[in-house]
């Protein structure tokens, strides 16, 4: 079937028909979404494959979602469900074959540059929140200095502190956590900043990492064939399907080594998966490796291992196209990406990474420094008009 996009104002109708914004509500399952919406089971959930059904739990309250109804107003034709900056899951009743249909597609989001400064008179928690409106900015600001400053000792009424990130927007609304690109908090008069690098991870103005690493990498001498995303073109299955996690490409039976000390939860055969381990670390933490040739000799569910010892080694069983790991990491269940936390790395960068992350500190201190000097206030943006992506399907 040809799909032509369309975009339209929500506050408008689209060939006669109605468009409504909701909230998924708290406690809500997909399953009772689809029973309160007078939608089909077996076709939007009980056949859908283990992987789409696994997409269908990661909404969560509060989140905007849109419903596209026919002219009467009796009927759902559409909805999009968004469940995070790269994917939704888009329901529609297809008319040629007289069914409701699901399907994993692109989210349209708008990223925006946003900046703000402001003079902190009870804590920095309180003030972000009551300057943005959000919570979420005011948490990424405060868990990027906890590891290294306290707030509660050191801070005083008058102190400053600025931040610059990216904000993605859905719909006119924000959407996911904001990215922290800079920040600078004074603290007794004295300035503390802190920078997001090339690589990802964030250092002090001296070069130095400001925070810990968990794991390190499970095999050797391997390539990143497929990155970590929540939005991929399945080679094999030919549509969207989120990626939650690396694929590292090296030669079939290299050893895989567990990435932490931990207890394995699931040992064997897994649908797509193939051969399948999961590692328990403690802390909400777990690492998956799939696509296995075979599990080390010994090992079975309760077994305990240590950080690099071998667990398995490099195959193509379950959905694959060559021999490779694919590799997880999940803190209570919520996908991480690997490459950001699982990386061995110096405590201090040096030479030439030194100096081009000095060059970009340096850019970000002349926007703060603007802030600083201007005394700039926070303006709230205004919304953009809100657009959104359905299907003409008639």
């Amino acid at each position: 079937m040809l799909r032509i996009f369309l975009i339209f104002f929500i506050v408008t109708t689209l060939f006669g028909a109605e468009v409504q914004e909701r909230r998924w509500l708290r406690g809500e399952t997909f399953l009772t979404f689809l029973e309160r919406m007078n939608l089909p089971g077996k076709d939007l959930y009980y056949n859908l494959d283990k992987d789409d059904q696994l997409l269908t739990k990661e909404m969560y309250p509060g989140v905007h979602y849109q419903i596209l109804w026919n002219d009467e107003k009796t009927k759902v034709e559409q909805i999009l469900l968004p469940l995070n900056s790269e994917l939704q899951i888009h329901i529609y009743f297809d008319f040629k074959k007289q069914r409701y249909i699901f399907e994993a597609i692109p989210t349209v989001v708008e990223t925006k540059q946003e900046a703000f400064m402001l003079r902190i008179t009870s804590s920095p928690m309180y003030n972000i929140m009551k300057e943005t409106g959000s919570k979420k900015i005011a948490k990424i600001f405060v868990s990027s200095f906890k590891k290294s400053l306290n707030f509660k000792s050191h801070v005083r009424k008058g102190d400053r502190l600025v931040m610059l990130y990216e904000q993605t927007y859905r719909l006119g609304n924000r959407f996911a956590m904001p990215d922290l690109k800079a920040a600078m908090i004074e603290l007794n008069g004295k300035k503390h900043y802190i920078y997001k690098n090339y690589d990802d991870r964030y250092y002090d103005e001296k070069g130095y990492k400001t925070e810990g690493f968990l794991l390190s990498m499970p095999v050797r001498g391997a390539r990143v064939s497929s990155p970590f995303t929540k939005r991929r073109w399945h080679p094999i299955l030919h549509r969207w399907k989120a990626h939650t996690g690396v694929d590292l490409a090296v030669r079939r039976g290299t050893p895989i080594r567990a990435a932490g000390s931990g207890r394995i939860t699931f040992i064997g055969r897994n649908g797509g998966y193939g051969n399948f381990i999961k590692l328990y670390h403690g802390n909400g933490y777990d690492t998956r490796y799939a696509h296995m040739k075979s599990f080390k000799r010994g090992l079975h569910r309760g077994s305990y291992v240590k950080k690099g010892q071998v667990i398995g080694y490099v195959g193509s069983t379950g959905r694959s196209t060559g021999p490779h790991l694919h590799f997880e990491l999940r803190k209570n269940n919520v996908a991480m990406n690997p490459l950001k936390v699982v990386q061995i790395s110096k405590k201090r960068l040096g030479g030439m990474k030194l100096r081009e992350f000095l060059d970009l500190a340096d850019e970000y201190n002349q926007e703060i420094n603007f802030h600083l000097e201007n005394e700039t206030k926070f303006k709230k943006l205004q919304k953009v008009k809100r657009k959104c992506y359905f299907v003409n399907l008639k």
